[in-house]
């Protein structure tokens, strides 16, 4: 383990983290990659933390978003290729990939089904392996003066960690491969242009923006985002049929476990009180 789990005076975890930063602001914690020296690269120290810091988010009640960003003028260069490649050369390909695999484990599994609504806040520099958790956050802003780069045909290997997969689903063939291919790199409106992200706005504006859309998200009811977001997910592999039946039965489950018995008051609302439109409004909670 990197970090002690220290206990503020008010029993809450204190974030203190070698390479990740946490600050907290009405519901939404901002998660920053903190190496801002080496372009916020991803080593396995801050794998390590990152990994320990989304365990500790997931229950705490400050954290109603998560938003990953990065220190300093980068998201992210991607992998440390001196502490991922050079550093271990000499070490058995067991070992090797071990340390890949304790990457993998937050930036793409644990990260793309976070029980919290994630939004990449992307303000500089995304490169190579940055792509994993950035396109692993439910959703995406970027700054206009934001650069992004498939660079690993550069150092002669492909895009690794599902970015392949991820830039052909969310961008489509022709854009993804002149990427993946030519290792060009693009800005924010690029990336919105084809797909990759939501939004580009002025860095200036940047944080405000993924501010207002946090803001909008903590509107809604946190069961139902949780299994809208996680069978958004898992219906994307499945054919027609099978798609259905688990919907169907992921509808049920929410209903069962909503504490706030959303679908009911809504319905209340929208029928006998008449208070809502449903199609332009979100029913009125009672809890936070």
């Amino acid at each position: 383990m990197t970090q002690s789990h220290k206990q503020s005076a008010s029993d809450q975890p204190v974030y203190d983290y070698k390479t990740v930063k946490v600050e907290f602001e009405d519901g939404i914690a901002w998660v920053s990659l903190n190496r801002p020296e080496k372009k916020n690269a991803m080593s396995p120290t801050l794998n390590a933390e990152m990994y320990e810091v989304l365990d500790q988010l997931e229950f705490d009640p400050r954290c109603k978003i998560l938003v990953l960003t990065g220190e300093g003028e980068s998201f992210s260069a991607g992998m440390d290729l001196k502490e991922y490649f050079r550093e271990t050369d000499g070490e058995s390909a067991q070992f090797k990939s071990k340390i890949r695999g304790a990457a993998g484990a937050w930036q793409w599994r644990k990260l793309r089904f976070y029980p919290k609504p994630t939004i990449a806040m992307v303000n500089g520099w995304c490169f190579g392996g940055a792509f994993t958790p950035f396109i692993a956050c439910d959703m995406a802003i970027a700054a206009d003066e934001a650069t992004f780069g498939l660079s690993e045909i550069n150092w002669g290997i492909i895009p690794g960690g599902n970015v392949t997969r991820a830039m052909m689903e969310l961008c489509g063939e022709r854009a993804a491969m002149y990427y993946i291919m030519t290792g060009k790199t693009f800005g924010g409106k690029k990336a919105a242009e084809i797909g990759l992200v939501n939004e580009s706005v002025p860095l200036a504006e940047l944080r405000a923006q993924t501010r207002e859309l946090a803001q909008l998200l903590m509107t809604k009811n946190p069961t139902v985002l949780r299994s809208a977001k996680h069978a958004a997910r898992r219906v994307v592999g499945m054919d027609w049929d099978l798609a259905e039946e688990y919907l169907a039965a992921k509808a049920a489950q929410t209903q069962l476990n909503d504490e706030e018995k959303g679908r009911i008051e809504g319905m209340k609302q929208f029928l006998d009180d008449k208070t809502i439109r449903p199609g332009l409004e979100g029913y009125k909670r009672k809890v936070d």
